[in-house]
């Protein structure tokens, strides 16, 4: 019941995001959306609700350009992962993301400050140009995949440089990775899968990776050029 439950209320607000998208401005909320309690992470202008891991501020690699948010590097020096201020627990995230040329970064979720990196936490929604990054080889690692566990069922990408349109439910244990209106991952955490698929993985090092119920979500700096937009969020009730 319960699952059946989700998955209609997913596809009502999915059918918000995706059936308003096209008329509103990028970066803003229809009324439909806020009727909905979707909330910008991102508005467009300035990084604001943003701050670096363990640090503050975004630092000057984390650009808004054109409405987006871009990570430029510059001179070989990493900027650092940047995560919302607030943390989420139950949650479904709409956000747009654009590659550049061989690019990677991810969007982590439920990550914890507590460790000493995002990814000792939070699971990744791998971000990747599939064709020119050597990750792209392994369907485990391409783009939207729950990054080195779970590899996205179809390959829906757009071409590089073209805005993909990527969803991240969470509730409770159950994960969901959507690209470009195609649910493509789907797991739970805590599974014997899961469990199993940890205990093959380098993650199996990390005892909290996965395991918290609540936390931020990280933009990933792995030092390419990489945009995002439409960044947005709603609570969902267990």
């Amino acid at each position: 019941m319960f699952r059946t439950w989700l998955r209609m209320s997913l596809l009502a607000a999915a059918l918000v995001v995706c059936g308003t998208a096209r008329a509103a401005e990028p970066n803003t909320l229809t009324d439909d959306e806020r009727a909905a309690g979707w909330k910008l992470l991102f508005d467009g202008k300035t990084t604001n609700g943003w701050r670096r891991f363990k640090g503050e501020g975004v630092g000057d690699k984390w650009q808004v350009i054109d409405g987006a948010l871009v990570f430029k590097p510059k001179g070989g020096k990493t900027g650092g992962d940047i995560i919302t201020l607030d943390q989420f627990d139950n949650f479904e995230l709409a956000i747009e993301w654009r590659v550049n040329p061989g690019s990677n970064s991810g969007i982590i979720y439920r990550v914890s400050e507590e460790e000493a990196a995002p990814f000792f936490t939070g699971p990744e929604y791998q971000i990747l140009d599939n064709d020119r990054h050597p990750d792209g080889k392994n369907k485990l690692t391409s783009a939207a995949s729950c990054y080195a566990l779970y590899a996205p069922s179809r390959v829906v990408t757009k071409p590089v440089g073209e805005w993909n349109q990527g969803r991240i439910v969470a509730v409770g244990n159950h994960i969901e990775h959507w690209l470009n209106g195609v649910k493509v991952v789907s797991y739970d955490i805590d599974s014997d899968d899961w469990n199993r698929l940890v205990q093959a993985s380098k993650f199996k090092e990390w005892k909290k990776f996965g395991r918290m119920k609540k936390g931020h979500i990280d933009l990933q700096d792995h030092g390419d050029e990489v945009a995002y937009r439409n960044i947005k969020i709603r609570t969902i009730k267990e």
